[in-house]
């Protein structure tokens, strides 16, 4: 099922038309109602008037998560308070958040957004969504929420966490989609296991989760333990929440709703666009937002951009799965390491472990230390020395050649590291530098 077909499978032409015009519009919405956007644009010597074609856009400056925290609260808002009729919040970020204000408008917009996610997971009216991403600040549940209601489908708003009770709502009220971080999938698995389902005994057909970076093989792992599609949801807080690409049935890269977010690939370090196909940093600019427009906004995550037509019919362009954040993005003797690489070698060994790992940074005698420690998949020991020191020196040899670098392998029994029911919280880093 296609949710909107004008616009999904639209031509390039009609896109553009629709993306120029909104363009326009949200410059100079932000140029008249927001000061900094003003300073910003003034001090480049660029104006609303300026903006006749779509790659006029790099004449704009860009913003910055710096900016929404210079601007804390609501500094960047384009709206009365009076039209915002919703707040949110980024989660997990030290000091203060990144605050969003949504209108009536902006809502309408998410939910057709997400409408048009959960139809490419296979999602229908007849559909029942359990939502088990966290409500509240956090856009994760009510931006699925606000999706599933929008296209009629009945709505199970569990929140995050209780995962004995989300397994039996799940089977008492035939579930047919999930929503939640990849990482609480496996978890939900787990318990579904150890009550004694099998994949084909559960009601679930799809899925859609995100908030997290996860790799190809942590989802052949979440498809064959809950017996599902799984479909990967991309989203800041900042830009609007999920709902800003998901991958379809051909899970070949991610559909951006191009016709509210303009995306552009840059290198990080000299500012410039890259062409298609090119990994580089994904920014993004807002155009349909009335609350809080973002122009050319700096995701920090990194991917590359395709334009082709996509097998599934639809011709909006597709970002690929997220490969890592430049601001979180770990440099350890000097290579760069994101979590997610490990996470890839890791899936490599689906037979003898599992996917829940911690990596730990540190530094001692000023030189970093680098540790893995993993568990071993259940039924496995880690007194089996034999079978515990050839597998290290597998994972090792893995990790080496994607890396560059070693790292401190560490076992441990299945069930050993707490269990996620939001974010997984991958890395623990104690350097002070």
């Amino acid at each position: 099922m296609i949710w909107n077909e004008a616009i999904e499978c639209a031509d390039r032409e009609t896109m553009q038309g629709i993306q120029l015009e909104r363009l326009k519009k949200t410059v100079a919405h932000v140029y008249k109602n927001v000061e900094p956007y003003r300073a910003k644009m003034d001090e480049k010597g660029v104006k609303p008037e300026d903006i006749q074609q779509l790659s006029d856009i790099t004449k704009l400056p860009f913003i910055t998560k710096e900016d929404l925290a210079d601007n804390y609260p609501n500094g960047l808002f384009a709206a009365d308070m009076d039209d915002i009729v919703r707040i949110h919040a980024s989660s997990g970020t030290t000091g203060k958040p990144k605050i969003a204000g949504y209108t009536r408008s902006d809502l309408d917009m998410w939910g057709e957004c997400v409408a048009r996610c959960l139809s490419m997971a296979g999602a229908t009216k007849s559909s029942v969504v359990q939502v088990a991403y966290g409500y509240g600040l956090f856009t994760g549940g009510l931006g699925a929420h606000i999706g599933a209601e929008t296209m009629g489908a009945t709505v199970i708003p569990m929140s995050s966490g209780n995962t004995q009770k989300q397994l039996m709502f799940m089977m008492d009220m035939k579930s047919t989609h999930l929503c939640c971080t990849p990482s609480y999938a496996l978890t939900i698995a787990e318990a579904a296991e150890k009550a004694g389902l099998k994949p084909d005994e559960i009601p679930l057909q799809g899925g859609v989760f995100g908030a997290e970076p996860w790799t190809e093989g942590m989802r052949n792992e979440i498809e064959k333990r809950l017996g599902i599609h799984a479909h990967d949801i991309y989203g800041l807080s900042e830009i609007m929440g999920p709902g800003v690409s998901t991958s379809c049935s051909e899970n070949d890269g991610m559909h951006i709703m191009e016709d509210y977010f303009y995306p552009e690939i840059i290198d990080p370090d000299t500012l410039e666009p890259l062409p298609d196909g090119e990994k580089g940093e994904l920014v993004i600019t807002t155009i349909g937002k009335e609350g809080m427009p973002l122009v050319r906004y700096r995701t920090r995550d990194i991917c590359y951009l395709n334009h082709e037509k996509c097998k599934c019919g639809r011709t909006l362009v597709r970002m690929s799965r997220v490969f890592g954040r430049t601001d979180d993005m770990l440099i350890i003797r000097g290579v760069n390491v994101f979590p997610s690489q490990v996470e890839t070698v890791i899936a490599k060994f689906s037979d003898t472990l599992t996917m829940n790992y911690k990596l730990y940074v540190g530094r001692e005698d000023n030189k970093d230390t680098f540790e893995l420690a993993v568990e071993l998949a259940d039924g496995l020991a880690i007194d089996d020395i034999k079978f515990v020191e050839n597998l290290r020196s597998r994972v090792d040899h893995e990790l080496r050649g994607i890396l560059g670098i070693g790292c401190k392998i560490r076992f441990l029994n299945a069930g050993t590291l707490p269990r996620s029911e939001g974010k997984a919280v991958r890395v623990e880093d104690t350097r002070t530098l």
